[in-house]
């Protein structure tokens, strides 16, 4: 595959030729968008944010998110949700947190419809704060105290317990109770002591507590992926895949493009390359293939890999490549006779050089030539898939017409082998090639000579197949 493919202007080129064929494939990406929404009820998303006061490293920031989105906040909030059906497992896939800038806890939660949306980024904050709460030991319930705030209220119940002692000692003034009182005074101190390192120690003590930045906003819109995301992202994926697929056919075509493979593949001489100009291709009566009606409809019948024809000269210039191939045809062989020019099926491009390669054939030489007379031409079609050329009769050799990037050396190779088996030499190839008319020029009209070598090809097509 020639370098051709990996160029921008071979996308240009596949929207510009085949963009019915995608505008029916991007509708029919959007239909199964839209059905896959149909499928996929849509969901709905609200968000809370609660604010962590105090100084936080990101990693605490990270730690305090992932708690937010624990089995144990999320199964409280199902708890008290209380929806039918619906568990904390479930829940669990509908929720997420992130830190954001500024100590913020972001928690989003998302659901069926706007109102059980925001209830549950609602009940996810008040059930993430109270147990963040519960960790650090600031919760106000006396049966859920635990941490450095069960130990701070055991220090003052032993503050107390110190005082009743002091005072429950031997007022006097005695070496023992002076002793006494000294020992407790000292175990107080000591403790107030071991509470303000832990107080200092504790990263919690010197953060208040967290607070709900006000209630979830009630969503009013979906979700991503919306239905029309859906929509939208069906039609641009099946655009996308209906264009890698053109350029993965065109990277793994094994079409012939340069005159030496083909000259190769038939082994053979190359004796010139001539210009026919571009014209639209002959459709066939609508209603004879419904097949091919469809492709006509999609614009599949015309190849999109092939450059954009180049701007030809005039008329005179295209029929000089004609009378040199025709000379160069004459030199090849030892004496004027009569040849077979073998056109595969289907060629268009080919068959049109090959018609007014026979009428150049009849006419007579150029001016001061010594030659005689031009070999006389009969143009027969040949099918690439079963190649057969009719028997050796009256012909002694065969001239092959055909256009560059239609076929492959397989291809080629069968149509050779086929002029082998009838006991026709290959004497030369000629490469067809379309071009565009100049704005300015007259385009080609079909001469006298031309219609004769009609008839001389109608009548060869009764001994192809």
């Amino acid at each position: 595959m020639s370098d051709d493919t990996i160029r921008l202007v071979t996308i240009g080129r596949i929207f510009a030729r085949r963009w019915r064929f995608l505008a029916v494939l991007g509708v029919l990406g959007a239909l199964v968008g839209y059905g896959t929404s149909v499928l996929f009820p849509p969901r709905y998303t609200a968000s809370v944010s609660v604010l962590l006061p105090g100084q936080w490293e990101e990693r605490e920031l990270l730690t305090q998110a992932e708690i937010a989105t624990s089995s144990a906040v999320v199964d409280r909030t199902a708890a008290t949700l209380n929806w039918k059906g619906v568990s904390g497992g479930e829940l669990r896939d509908r929720v997420s947190a992130k830190a954001t800038d500024g100590n913020i806890i972001k928690i989003s939660g998302t659901a069926d419809t706007p109102k059980q949306a925001q209830q549950l980024s609602d009940r996810m904050a008040q059930q993430f704060v109270t147990f963040a709460a519960q960790l650090t030991g600031d919760s106000t319930d006396p049966e859920e105290v635990t941490g450095p705030e069960a130990l701070r209220r055991k220090v003052e119940e032993t503050n107390r317990r110190i005082t009743d002692l002091a005072e429950a000692a031997d007022p006097g003034q005695t070496v023992e109770s002076v002793q006494a009182r000294t020992a407790l005074e000292n175990l107080r101190t000591a403790l107030e002591e071991a509470m303000e390192k832990l107080d200092q120690a504790d990263p919690a003590s010197n953060k208040a507590g967290m607070v709900v930045m006000g209630p979830a906003a009630r969503p009013t819109g979906e979700a991503p992926p919306t239905r029309t995301q859906l929509i939208i992202g069906g039609a641009l994926l099946f655009l996308l895949l209906t264009v890698i697929g053109h350029l993965a056919a065109a990277r793994v075509n094994r079409r012939l493009r340069t005159d030496a493979e083909i000259a190769a593949a038939l082994g053979s001489t190359l004796l010139g390359t001539v210009e026919v100009l571009a014209a639209p291709p002959a459709h066939p009566p609508t209603g004879r293939d419904p097949r091919a009606l469809i492709r006509r409809l999609l614009g599949m019948d015309t190849r999109w890999d092939i450059p954009t024809p180049r701007a030809s000269g005039d008329e005179a210039g295209r029929l000089i490549r004609y009378r040199r191939v025709c000379a160069r045809l004459l030199n090849q062989l030892p004496a004027p006779r009569r040849l077979l020019v073998v056109v595969p099926d289907g060629d268009e491009i080919a068959h049109r050089a090959a018609r007014q390669l026979v009428a150049e054939a009849k006419s007579n030489p150029s001016p001061g030539s010594s030659s005689t007379e031009y070999p006389v031409l009969r143009v027969v079609e040949v099918s690439v898939s079963q190649p057969m050329v009719p028997d050796r009769d009256t012909e002694s050799g065969a001239l092959v017409v055909l256009s560059a990037g239609s076929w492959t050396a397989e291809e080629l190779a069968g149509i050779a082998d086929a002029c082998a088996d009838a006991r026709h030499q290959v004497v030369g190839i000629v490469v067809a090639g379309a071009v565009r008319a100049r704005a300015t020029g007259s385009a080609d009209h079909p001469t006298d000579n031309t219609t004769l070598a009609l008839a001389v090809s109608g009548h060869a097509t009764e001994g192809s197949v």
